[in-house]
């Protein structure tokens, strides 16, 4: 029998998973259990993992195919399906991607298929006279649809919302948080906007969720604009509010893994070089949102 346990955080998402070494090929009694916790808690945090980028792309591939992220200049040097999350420069440019997260998201909700879930490993973290910087927060979307009153579950039910990649990084632009510069043409055209539902289903569990995004998101199918809008503001700052957010607070070799269904996530960037942080990052396929 294996000896894994699973230790839920106080907030409505988010567990951590102990006496699992994920460098081994994991039975599959072992991986079941963690199948189950991702499920449960959409958020697992494993501690002191001791990770090849082979190793930790075996372990992502249990879960589904891998997806590679559309920025392959930040991909790992030897291994295109990893990306580099980073600050750090080296020849006059970053060798990862240094404004990830800069705002609440989920990741990639502006392509028609938007991954399952990514997988983040922490090979340097920032600290400052000790303590780490550089957390991130995790807010539970499903948490937040359960709150709604039914009235505007109901007035949601089948509607949907157009998610743009170009409206994304403008609004992280606009509030200092990326120095991207704005769309080509080129990828204007790879990336068009795409419809998904304003109340997305968890396609393992059924569970029903939030899905969108603040700054992100434009109109709902059916209401007109001036209603859409402010219902729209309101929905995405409810999914983040303090109850439904656990904050992780990061130490090497911690691997963590969320659900992109069920959790919106916000890297808080409160370092800077010198403090260096370098994290591995895959991503699992998912389905279409439905």
């Amino acid at each position: 029998m294996s000896d894994l346990r699973i230790v839920p955080s106080s907030a409505p998402v988010g567990a951590v998973v102990e006496n699992v070494d994920l460098s081994t090929a994991l039975d599959d009694a072992t991986f079941a259990q963690i199948e189950a916790a991702y499920a449960a808690h959409a958020v697992l945090i494993f501690r002191d993992q001791a990770l090849t980028p082979e190793q930790m792309i075996a372990f992502t591939r249990r879960f589904g195919d891998i997806e590679r992220y559309l920025r392959t200049h930040y991909a790992h040097p030897d291994h295109p399906e990893m990306l580099l999350i980073s600050n750090i420069v080296e020849e006059d440019r970053n060798i990862g991607l240094a404004d990830a997260g800069a705002t609440w998201h989920t990741d990639m909700s502006y392509v028609k298929v938007p991954p399952r879930g990514s997988v983040l490993y922490a090979r340097e973290i920032p600290v400052q006279d000790g303590p780490p910087l550089g957390d991130t927060l995790f807010a539970s979307t499903g948490a937040a649809y359960d709150d709604l009153s039914q009235a505007t579950k109901d007035l949601l039910d089948g509607r949907r919302t157009t998610h743009s990649y170009e409206g994304k990084h403008a609004r992280r632009a606009a509030l200092g948080k990326s120095n991207r510069k704005p769309l080509s043409a080129e990828e204007r055209d790879a990336l068009p906007p795409t419809d998904h539902p304003v109340i997305r289903t968890h396609a393992q569990t059924g569970r029903k969720c939030i899905y969108v995004v603040d700054g992100e998101c434009v109109g709902i199918s059916g209401l007109a604009d001036t209603e859409a809008e402010p219902l729209l503001s309101d929905l995405a700052a409810r999914c983040t509010r303090p109850e439904y957010t656990y904050s992780h607070h990061w130490q090497v070799n911690d691997l963590v893994m969320w659900d992109n269904c069920l959790v919106q996530h916000l890297a808080i960037q409160d370092y800077a070089l010198p403090q260096r942080r370098l994290m591995w990052r895959t991503t699992i396929e998912g389905t279409a949102p439905a």
